[in-house]
């Protein structure tokens, strides 16, 4: 048993280092892409024409911020079985021209926000920045990640004794009360060049930016038996990162094996690198076009695949337990989450949850059971938006965890291990559609 244990925390401790490695969409992708390289994959570029060995491992990227990964079986494949994810965590996006001098001593910083987040748990912690930059170059311009990796800013909060009603209930604005002090007068007209530096260039060069808030802490183990991890970006980094790992580890010969992290999740996917755009079409299309099969094969062998779309639920709050729904309790620890909704925000439905229940029964992965409280509306994730797109059977899934959208957020030490093997049964079964059966 302690053995187990043992195991366990060592791959949480993995994803607590890649997260650490990853305080942006940009760098977490970077570092998928390095992932894919020591495994022996090969980079394709969109504008490239693309030449596919029967056998070979390929990924491509869009934007730095997506990456779709697949792998080519060494006989005439029949169908694609994919595993989505996505990059991007709610945050605070730095504006252009940031700088704001306030009362002649404090240099803060203009951020608005990015996606839908709880607010108060950024105030009194230690923050940096991270992101890219797009610097001239001799040949034109190129992009570069940078990382400040240093307690660079932080957020106040209004003393208690200002503002007595605190603890009742405020709400927050963005433009006001979010803005992050960066330092003294003497820090007025050095953002960029501060930038410029990180990126190893001269301010001049700098073109433009996407930089982002992140929060310094580091993940951690903790519980009476360190049963618990904590760290920013879990959601949905958490499954990425478990995605990639399953499926460099898997194959199947009779099928594509596809990865996709998307970017833009929080922000609804409506960009060129997000679910909802051709990304995940057009890879799949020069897929076939390179295994030299017409339309017809191309819609045959979509009509038989199979998309796990793989975005963290919500486990039962100790306490608002009411906030769950009645019978359908996820917790900690205890499995790989199914999620349904009547109102399609996901796309599991009998079939597609009927085979993905078999596959884990037959891995002896444990599972359980997400639909939101009829009460509260819930959101959305990728699975519905790629379908749009591509048409073929999906069951959205994730991880329980705790204080989604905080810059902090909770999950068991135990799931990413199950969210693992879990995918590694998917890719490993080979799934054949006849008519309204499915074969294993």
């Amino acid at each position: 048993m302690a053995g187990k244990k043992k195991e366990i925390n060592n791959v949480s401790q993995e994803l607590l280092d890649f997260i650490k490695m990853s305080p942006s969409a940009f760098h977490a992708v970077a570092n998928l892409k390095s992932m894919l390289l020591e495994n022996g994959f090969t980079e394709l570029n969109e504008e490239d024409k693309w030449d596919l060995k029967a056998g070979g491992r390929y990924f491509t990227t869009r934007n730095d911020s997506s990456v779709i990964a697949f792998k080519m079986p060494k006989n005439d494949f029949e169908n694609f079985k994919v595993v989505s994810s996505h990059s991007d965590s709610p945050s605070f996006k730095v504006k252009e021209n940031p700088e704001m001098l306030v009362d002649g001593s404090y240099l803060e910083l203009n951020v608005e926000k990015y996606g839908g987040m709880l607010m108060a748990p950024w105030f009194d912690r230690p923050l940096s920045i991270a992101g890219r930059v797009m610097v001239k170059t001799k040949k034109g311009i190129a992009s570069k990640l940078i990382n400040f990796d240093r307690n660079l800013c932080m957020i106040p909060n209004v003393a208690i004794h200002m503002n007595r009603q605190a603890n009742e209930g405020y709400k927050y604005s963005a433009q006001k009360d979010m803005i992050p002090l960066l330092g003294d007068e003497s820090t007025k007209d050095h953002f960029n060049d501060m930038v410029a530096k990180e990126a190893g260039v001269d301010e001049k060069e700098i073109l433009s930016e996407d930089l982002f808030l992140y929060n310094r802490m580091d993940g951690t183990f903790w519980g009476a038996n360190k049963e618990y991890i904590s760290a920013p970006r879990l959601d949905d980094l958490q499954c990425a990162f478990s995605s990639m790992k399953a499926f460099i580890s898997a194959s199947d010969e009779r099928s594509v094996n596809v990865c996709a992290v998307f970017d833009n999740e929080e922000v609804g996917s409506l960009t060129k690198q997000g679910a909802d755009s051709t990304m995940f079409y057009d890879v799949l299309k020069r897929i076939s076009h390179a295994a030299e099969k017409d339309e017809d094969d191309f819609l045959r062998a979509v009509a038989g695949s199979f998309m796990l779309s793989a975005d963290n639920a919500h486990a039962v709050h100790p306490h608002h337990m009411d906030k769950a729904d009645p019978t359908n309790r996820p917790h900690m620890n205890k499995g790989i989450v199914i999620k349904y909704n009547a109102n399609q925000k996901y796309t599991t439905d009998a079939v597609s949850s009927a085979v993905f229940k078999e596959i884990l029964t037959r891995a002896g992965v444990p599972y359980q059971i997400y639909v939101n409280n009829s009460d509260i509306a819930g959101g959305s994730t990728l699975g519905n938006l790629s379908n749009a797109h591509v048409s073929l059977n999906a069951v959205d899934i994730g991880l329980a965890q705790l204080a989604m959208h905080s810059p902090y957020e909770t999950a068991g030490a135990k799931d990413t291990e199950y969210m693992i093997k879990g995918i590694e049964a998917f890719y490993g079964t080979h799934i054949t559609k006849r008519g309204s059966e499915y074969l294993f």
